[in-house]
């Protein structure tokens, strides 16, 4: 079995070799652990019983919200408790309790009706003629009617749906998407952002910024007509198989013609099937739920069937939305107006959902003149539950048990709480393992102990975190943070010995997981990572594709990592390390280099800190801050954020309207290339 010892803990190896019989009997560990406790064998067995049961369809995919998370929360707090660990400084728990948006819910009553310019009222009905958009908020309106094209405002494109037309107190009815969908290299092709630029939330910000009162959503023509072409296709391949299936059947001998006929029947059977799903209709409506948004301001919003813009627009003398639509494509141009005469009344009826989550810590006390330092060693245990927002596979509503996302990291945290607390002599320095949630949803059990930390943070000397540690491939681990302390490099290398990782050694301490959080406190972090795989945020990542020999290596070279800085007399030194490392994403937005805090509930995009050099350092934005605006566009949440920069580019200079404490600042700040 290719398995390695650890370097640093000598007890542990010289009882491995047989030279101490009884040195590395567990102290605090229960009496269950402690037979295997002086094995890497019994690492491993121990990894695959917790990784099995944190990634078991039980916990539901441990997603916000579901009983799977306190299922999953419930069993790292037995299990720091068996391995030793103090599971009552949260207040007399293991549990910092917060609370975390989990949905929305559609709540009554939802209604709309159209006024027609000679008084008539058309009442649309829900689940027929519109759905109410979970993206949108509750509440009553009345407003005439404007057509606002594809609702866009891209400076970038040169494109703007709102010139020249007064929406304020209206309601705005607009085409999902954007314009030129066929055109391969159009201002708002793929290549250039254009899935993000016709989002839903980029309209809605749209419409709030120009003091609309509603969105009335219809599906655009173009994708309408894709899909009549995709179901035709499906129709002329299916009624081919006939043919073929007949022509077979009649040059049949005897001997065949059973088979050959039921070769016929499938196919006429499956020509039907495509028939009717091609007479369905293809305007189909957004089901609530679809695209939800959990904060922010938003408008009530509906997905509305076509039928009744094309209706609104032959009543005053508009064409139809196919030739608007036509016509945008070809030239690029708005053709938004007033739909005169028309009025919308409606109510939305929109609730959102929250639910006590928690950070699950254990601790285990130090002892000497460094008791009073902290060393944090984490993982996060929550993932994305069945899907939706955060899953990679559209659609599903499969569980996704995130055995590597991160069960694997939930699983070596807990093995490395059982070697460390297992030892016969106390750390230098106290050592909190703690299991984080939210971090899916963005760092958010991380961000809240920063912001409510149980031990000083200006005595955590330094944080360790794994994320992803379970398919160990090519046997490459990566570290990211080596240069945030001047002794990491060092420590790390001395502690992969026999048999070595191919270690790959990052040096950025702001990245995408809980470590970002702590460095943004100037802490120094290092971060596991074994890399990512196709199975990533899918159903697919499950327990039999981990490479538990490999995750038994990891939780050893942490364990040798930490006791480095446990027990070093000095303390780690931080080292500011400019940028941000990129696990997996990209961008097209001009870069600011601002670091969220998500703990923070007041409207706007709060910041727990900047990236040393970034443009947002250089302008003078601080943690605390909640930036309110960009240039024109209000910002409400992190996505309003996000969507707002789009419209810049690299080089500009923009001015973000801050809120620091009882001010209101206007900081230029000139934005940088994208990363």
């Amino acid at each position: 079995m290719n398995m390695r010892l650890p370097t640093r803990s000598f007890a542990f190896a010289f009882c491995a070799m047989g030279i101490l019989s009884t040195c590395w009997l567990p102290v605090r560990a229960t009496e269950a652990h402690a037979a295997e406790a002086i094995t890497p064998e019994g690492s491993k067995a121990r990894i695959l019983q917790d990784v099995t049961i944190l990634a078991g369809d039980e916990m539901e995919g441990r997603g916000v919200g579901t009983e799977g998370l306190s299922k999953a929360a419930e069993f790292i707090r037995q299990e720091f408790a068996k391995a030793g660990l103090d599971v009552t400084r949260v207040n007399g728990g293991a549990f910092q309790t917060f609370l975390l948006p989990t949905g929305t819910k559609l709540g009554e009553p939802n209604s709309l009706k159209l006024i027609s310019p000679k008084g008539e009222e058309l009442v649309l009905e829900m689940g027929r003629d519109f759905e109410v958009g979970a993206f949108g908020t509750s509440g009553k309106f009345e407003g005439e009617i404007a057509f606002v094209g594809y609702g866009l405002e891209d400076k970038e494109a040169k494109y703007d749906d709102y010139a020249g037309i007064d929406v304020a107190g209206k309601v705005v009815v607009c085409f999902r998407r954007t314009p030129g969908q066929g055109q391969k290299d159009g201002p708002f092709s793929p290549s250039k952002g254009g899935g993000r630029q016709g989002d839903l939330r980029s309209k809605i910000v749209a419409a709030m910024s120009h003091k609309a009162v509603a969105v009335l959503f219809v599906n655009d023509p173009y994708s309408l007509a894709e899909k009549e072409r995709v179901k035709q296709a499906a129709i002329d391949k299916a009624a081919a198989k006939v043919v073929t299936a007949a022509e077979e059947l009649s040059d049949a001998s005897e001997e065949d013609r059973a088979a050959r006929t039921t070769t016929l029947k499938d196919a006429v059977t499956a020509l039907r099937r495509a028939r009717d799903t091609g007479a369905a209709s293809n305007d189909e409506l957004m089901p609530f739920g679809y695209a939800a948004a959990t904060d922010g301001e938003s408008l009530p919003a509906f997905h509305v069937r076509l039928e009744f813009l094309n209706q609104m627009l032959r009543s005053t003398g508009s064409g139809n939305a196919v030739e608007l639509a036509e016509e945008i494509d070809a030239t690029m141009t708005p053709r938004s107006r007033l739909l005169t005469g028309w009025k919308a009344i409606g109510q939305t009826t929109v609730i959102r959902q929250s639910a006590d989550v928690h950070n699950v810590i254990g601790v285990l006390e130090g002892e000497g003149p460094l008791a009073d330092e902290t060393v944090v060693i984490g993982a996060h245990y929550d993932h994305v539950g069945r899907g939706g927002n955060g899953s990679l596979a559209p659609g599903s509503k499969d569980i996704h048990n995130g055995a590597d996302d991160n069960a694997s990291g939930t699983a070596v945290l807990i093995e490395v709480a059982r070697l460390l607390a297992s030892q016969p002599k106390k750390p230098a320095r106290r050592v909190v393992f703690m299991a984080f949630t939210g971090e899916e949803l963005g760092l958010l059990g991380s961000a809240r102990y920063c912001k409510e930390p149980i031990f000083p943070l200006e005595k955590t000397v330094a944080m360790l975190n794994m994320d992803m540690v379970g398919r160990l491939q090519e046997n490459k681990l990566t570290v990211f943070g080596v240069k945030t302390a001047k002794q990491f490099e060092e420590w790390v290398r001395e502690a992969n010995k026999g048999p070595a990782f191919e270690l790959i050694e990052k040096p950025e301490g702001f990245g995408p997981s809980d470590h970002s959080s702590f460095y943004t406190k100037k802490i120094p972090v290092l971060h596991f990572f074994t890399g990512l795989h196709p199975d990533y945020h899918r159903p697919s990542d499950d327990t039999d594709k981990l490479e538990i020999d490999g995750m038994t290596r990891v939780s050893a070279m942490v364990t040798d990592v930490a006791q480095a800085v446990i027990n070093s007399e000095a303390r780690p030194e931080y080292v500011e390390v400019k940028g941000s490392a990129n696990v997996m994403r990209s961008g097209n937005r001009p870069y600011v280099g601002t670091i969220p805090d998500f703990g923070v509930q007041e409207p706007g995009y709060a910041i727990s800190g900047t990236a040393p050099g970034s443009p947002a350092d250089k302008a003078g934005l601080k943690a605390g801050d909640l930036v309110i605006q960009l240039g024109p566009h209000k910002v409400t949440n992190l996505d309003d954020f996000d969507l707002a920069l789009r419209k810049f580019k690299a080089g500009e200079t923009v001015d973000f309207m801050v809120k620091r404490k009882t001010e209101t600042l206007k900081l230029p700040l000139e934005l940088a290339p994208p990363r």
